[in-house]
């Protein structure tokens, strides 16, 4: 059975391609807006894997991996970062947040599913 991934990014395009990528590889996508959005699809569907953008409106992804964190069932989800913040305090921030790990946009599809294919085993 094909693993679940749920995309979380403000930006339509950012989604359009990671989704793409990672259906071209055999994966299930699932995409949210915001993090507020991504609670609410979590709350109907299990996903192996999180990869959400920093900066987005109603919930930012630091916000939204602290919320994922505080549940049971999400507690060692791996949990990916995909922004354009390539700052070590952000990336602090992340880790003591519970981040398995930081990408920098843009991606490279393959180094995406690299680190995909690496956090899901």
């Amino acid at each position: 059975m094909a693993k679940t991934v749920l995309a979380v990014d403000d930006s339509k395009s950012i989604l359009q391609m990671v989704s793409f990528t990672l259906k071209g590889a055999g994966y299930q996508v699932v995409v949210a807006n915001n993090g507020q959005e991504a609670l609410g699809m979590i709350q109907r569907q299990q996903v192996d894997l999180v990869l959400t953008d920093l900066n987005m409106p109603v919930m930012d992804g630091l916000t939204l991996v602290q919320r994922l964190r505080a549940q049971p069932s999400y507690r060692f989800t791996p949990i990916l970062m995909l922004t354009t913040e390539a700052g070590n305090d952000f990336k602090a921030k992340g880790k003591a947040a519970g981040l398995t790990g930081w990408l920098i946009k843009p991606f490279d599809p393959q180094k995406l599913l690299g680190v995909v294919k690496k956090v899901l085993g």
